[in-house]
């Protein structure tokens, strides 16, 4: 597993800078998800989501909106990790597979499962431990380079 270089450093960053009020991963959004601490492998990006009490659907169980934001949320930085280009969401599918509890430590993955021009497939996946919660893919398309 490849920890977040300098280049990846200076694209967080710059990302950051300019998005600080996004709901997925903006710092100083305080109903946010607070997305942080990407880890990079080759074409897979992976963090870890403790998802509040507030993003409760029923019976403490993760509302599938919520589901579905975080998975878009960690396929969009795969995009961005990777490739190195902001990305606009062209379509998301999504399966849900079982509940995702709140309050309990999650793991998010995304994978750049291919690239033609401005065109990104990318998968995504949500996992209690080993369980899968949920998958996703998309396609994604680029709308500008990320300058460091």
């Amino acid at each position: 597993m490849i920890t977040i270089g300098s280049v990846e450093h200076s694209r967080m960053n710059a990302i950051r800078a300019a998005y600080d009020q996004c709901f997925g991963c903006g710092r100083s959004n305080p109903i946010g998800l607070a997305l942080d601490e990407f880890v990079r492998d080759e074409s897979t990006v992976r963090t870890e989501f403790t998802p509040r009490p507030e993003y409760n659907g029923f019976a403490e169980i993760l509302h599938g909106g919520i589901v579905a934001t975080a998975l878009d949320e960690i396929m969009a930085w795969t995009a961005m990790l990777v490739e190195g280009v902001m990305v606009v969401t062209g379509t998301l599918d999504l399966r849900y597979r079982k509940p995702a509890p709140v309050a309990r430590t999650l793991t998010l993955e995304g994978e750049l499962l291919s690239r033609r021009g401005r065109r990104l497939q990318i998968a995504g996946r949500l996992l209690d431990g080993e369980l899968r919660v949920a998958d996703a893919e998309g396609m994604f398309l680029a709308v500008d380079e990320i300058t460091d």
